[in-house]
């Protein structure tokens, strides 16, 4: 079978010794830091090189971080050996993971804006499936408006959020916070500088 050429692009990406996006949290996860508890379950989707999955874990969450390139997930176990913790890896496309159901506390997909819009609406709604009742979703990507901006991202719009879109889309969470804004954001030389951004946290109801 032949390489899946999507992931060849990303495990050269990842391949430098430098981390694309950095080491620390996504800015957005890190100011939500106050909701998080210790011990709970966390699934991390599309996590790269582990820096957010890494900075959880790091509060005490039990992390499960997901990616489909190899070498991506090398570079998070070694973040997270040199933090001195531990994440579970998972080696998945998104599109194609047995997802595990009603199983974690928080569920945190940041600029995973790879998917055509018919493959994005599955996999939120396997997210929603894989939080326990009560728990938390957490989201973060760009709107069209990042186009014009070039700091990262893709240049694909149709993979891009907008409120409208998000709030169609998690109409059967509790949606807790919905924020649009321009944003300077440094993350490695992957994100950098002046950003159109859309933050979404949602609850899954408890009955």
């Amino acid at each position: 079978m032949s390489e899946d050429p999507h992931r060849a692009r990303w495990d050269a990406r990842f391949a430098s010794g430098d981390y694309v996006f950095g080491t620390e949290p996504n800015a957005f996860l890190a100011g939500e830091s106050a909701r998080l508890k210790p011990g709970w379950k966390a699934l991390v989707l599309a996590d790269g090189e582990g820096r957010n999955g890494v900075w959880l874990a790091r509060q005490g969450l039990d992390v499960t971080t997901v990616d489909f390139s190899p070498m991506g997930l090398a570079k998070a176990q070694r973040l997270a050996a040199k933090h001195g913790v531990t994440i579970h890896t998972v080696l998945a496309d998104l599109n194609q993971w047995d997802w595990p159901e009603s199983a974690f506390d928080l569920v945190i997909g940041v600029f995973m804006q790879v998917f055509d819009p018919p493959a994005r609406t599955a996999i939120f709604t396997r997210m929603k499936r894989a939080l326990k009742p009560g728990g938390l979703l957490l989201l973060q990507g760009y709107r069209p408006e990042q186009l014009a901006y070039g700091t990262g991202g893709p240049r694909t719009p149709e993979n891009l959020y907008t409120e409208d879109m998000l709030r169609a889309e998690f109409a059967d969470l509790s949606i807790l916070a919905l924020r649009v804004h321009d944003s300077v954001i440094h993350e490695g030389c992957g994100h950098d500088g002046m950003s159109a951004l859309i933050d979404l946290i949602a609850m899954r109801p408890r009955a």
